[in-house]
């Protein structure tokens, strides 16, 4: 009962009680696809509380990890760009779910930005569910056209001279993006560096946060 497309989160965060507000046209479907599948013994409303918990254990912290374990240990840097999932099995996070699933390193001249520009594909089990900004059309369409100027109104200016490159996720092929590590870093130890990487580095519209020099 995977929600990975966005498809009935909204049912499914209900912990199996209709919400009182207005639902979307997909919601009503797939609480009828829910009742139904109750009804007929196919799950139980274990099952679905499972899921649920399952899907809220999924979030950006996951996708830290793997960046973090990435800076200090180059041997896993090289392993999470060669096989993505089995990089991630060995830090205890399940991938197994998304059919392709590919890392992209940011370097001093090239930085990734991800996008689905037909809906919200995006890497659940590595970073729980995606931003509301992520599946707006303006995102969607601005991002393809207009990276630099995108990642401008988030903050981040990317001097002309680098390249940004734009990769559309879909249902087939997710993505990560692994960014550089900042500078004045290089006395953190891994778990103070995940606490730099924030969610929006991980799909490329920022960096990481800057390091904060000790007092």
């Amino acid at each position: 009962m995977s929600a990975d497309h966005g498809a009935g989160a909204e049912a499914v965060e209900s912990k199996h009680e209709r919400p009182k507000h207005e639902l979307s046209a997909h919601a009503k479907r797939v609480y009828a696809i829910r009742d139904l599948l109750l009804e007929k013994g196919v799950l139980t409303k274990n099952d679905i509380q499972e899921q649920v918990e399952y899907m809220e254990a999924r979030t950006p912290a996951n996708g830290a990890r793997l960046v973090a374990r990435a800076w200090v240990d180059a041997g896993f840097k090289k392993r999470l760009l060669a096989d993505p999932k089995a990089a991630c099995a060995e830090m205890g996070i399940d991938a197994t779910s998304l059919n392709e699933f590919v890392v992209l390193e940011n370097t001093e001249k090239v930085r990734h930005l991800v996008v689905c520009t037909l809906c919200s594909c995006y890497p659940r089990p590595i970073l729980g569910r995606p931003p509301d900004w992520y599946k707006s059309l303006n995102y969607r369409a601005r991002a393809v056209n207009d990276p630099r100027g995108v990642m401008r109104e988030f903050g981040n200016e990317v001097p002309d001279d680098v390249e940004i490159r734009v990769h559309d996720s879909t249902a087939d092929m997710r993505y990560l993006v692994l960014p550089l590590r900042p500078k004045g870093t290089e006395g953190m130890s891994e778990e103070e560096l995940q606490r730099l990487v924030i969610r929006d580095s991980l799909i490329g519209v920022v960096d990481p946060l800057p390091a904060v020099p000790k007092q």
